[in-house]
């Protein structure tokens, strides 16, 4: 298993857990991102799109559909809110999580997360064309 993933039942109360399609090659970027930094607590990083992730087809599914992060104490987060929380534990993301707590500002994200769900197949399908194809000779 790779040190960045974590069996959903494996996850330490320590930890903020977060949800990711590892299929999805914006998630993967964007987790990719996250990744490089050095958290101000710890993450636990699981790929729902992977076996490995102990997960119920049901449970799956929900997850790939939506980021979800879990917190510390259990509570489980979707959406805006899941990207508010993730951005707290960022260096040099914590000023959007300043911007997310204000009044109002995280149903507004919220809206523009929907948004995005419905573009998020046909980005996706150019995501993956624009990747450079496995076992394809590397351009000089």
């Amino acid at each position: 298993m790779n040190q960045n993933t974590t069996n959903a039942q494996d996850a330490s109360c320590n930890t903020l857990t977060v949800m990711f399609d590892g299929a999805c090659p914006l998630c993967r970027r964007e987790v990719g991102l996250y990744q490089s930094l050095a958290p101000l607590q710890a993450v636990e990083w699981l790929d729902v799109s992977q076996q490995t992730a102990g997960l119920g087809a049901a449970e799956q599914a929900r997850y790939m559909a939506r980021f979800h992060v879990r917190l510390q104490d259990g509570r489980l987060l979707s959406g805006a809110a899941a990207f508010v929380a993730l951005w707290l534990v960022m260096p040099g993301w914590r000023w959007l999580w300043r911007l997310g707590r204000l009044p109002g500002v995280t149903p507004a994200l919220e809206l523009a997360y929907r948004g995005f769900l419905h573009l998020r197949p046909r980005l996706q399908r150019w995501a993956r064309m624009a990747e450079p194809s496995s076992g394809s000779p590397t351009p000089r």
